[in-house]
């Protein structure tokens, strides 16, 4: 069994940009990129125009940027396995990865695996339906896509996340509807008062989105009243989940330290798990921002630790 000096698990913008600034540092990086478990290259993979990343002024289709991305990784050396990471063993070190076709001992592991937004399964909402043509779970990456200004805009959720989204999409819609299955708010008392002065966010209690129908990209939601059972179809330009996200860490099973979240913890302004010589980046890490550009950074970090890591251990 080979025995590598980094390993990295996951891919997107943190995997990749780990796997650049390890490789520049002749670390020769092993990334697992996925497969079966999702897109290889993360969410972006299913996301189209990225208009909030530098350095693109006019945007740049997401599976585009993620090419790049794994190019420049490629390109100084790393080596990329498209397969799934089927278990780990953190007991000792050197760390054992167990691929869907490939097994590894690493000497430093770097965590990239991301989370997933929770969607609802809904008609309409599914890909190869209008997710991602109207359907979305990130309002600061989408909201301000041309197809959504001007128009109602849903906002589907109770929480502190689905108010802030909803405050954040007033500035594009026309006016912004916040759904709710229950009759009052999950989210914080200040955060519930926003919402219900804001001149732009109506809140509908106790209803349910039944289905999604549009054309080339989503035209109407159709809402059940949960008391009454009556549906309402109503015009719609944009459809925003904002139920959670789960991060990726099954393959973990435990034996890393997660916050009650289920995100890997890190040390405040670090890379660093709770384990020696194994780091974090990315969303996996981050139940607040969520944003490539964030994710970017904080592989660079994780690359970056685990250099200076493994140099003090004097294996690099």
């Amino acid at each position: 069994m080979e025995e590598q000096k980094l390993v990295i698990i996951g891919s997107g913008p943190a995997g990749y940009t780990a796997a650049i600034y390890a490789a520049r540092a002749n670390l020769k990086p092993v990334l697992y990129e996925g497969f079966m478990s999702g897109p290889a290259g993360g969410q972006l993979m299913t996301t189209t125009d990225v208009e909030n990343y530098p350095g693109f002024p006019e945007g740049v289709l997401g599976p585009e940027m993620m090419e790049k991305f794994k190019e420049q990784a490629v390109r100084f050396g790393t080596t990329v396995l498209t397969e799934d990471v089927v278990s780990v063993d953190l007991s000792k070190r050197p760390y054992y990865v167990e691929g869907s076709n490939t097994k590894v001992l690493a000497q430093s592991l770097i965590i990239s695996t991301g989370a997933t937004a929770k969607r609802l399964d809904v008609e309409g909402t599914r890909d190869g339906e209008f997710w991602q043509k109207g359907v979305t779970a990130c309002a600061v990456c989408d909201g301000a896509a041309p197809i959504f200004r001007n128009k109602p805009l849903y906002v589907f959720g109770g929480g502190d996340s689905a108010v802030e989204e909803a405050i954040f999409l007033t500035k594009y819609g026309s006016q912004v509807y916040l759904v709710h299955r229950r009759d009052e708010l999950r989210a914080s008392k200040i955060m519930a008062e926003r919402a219900m002065k804001h001149p732009k966010i109506t809140i509908l209690w106790n209803q349910s989105l039944e289905k999604v129908t549009g054309d080339q990209i989503v035209r109407k939601v159709h809402l059940k009243d949960i008391k009454s059972d009556k549906i309402e179809e109503h015009e719609a330009g944009g459809v925003f989940f904002a139920i959670g996200h789960k991060p990726n860490t099954d393959f973990l099973k435990g034996q890393i330290k997660l916050n009650p979240a289920g995100y890997v913890e890190v040390k405040a302004g670090t890379s660093l798990t709770s384990l020696e010589g194994v780091f974090a980046a990315g969303d996996v890490q981050d139940p607040h921002y969520r944003q490539a550009v964030t994710a970017a950074g904080t592989g660079c970090m994780a690359a970056l630790d685990a250099e200076r890591w493994l140099t003090e251990q004097g294996l690099s």
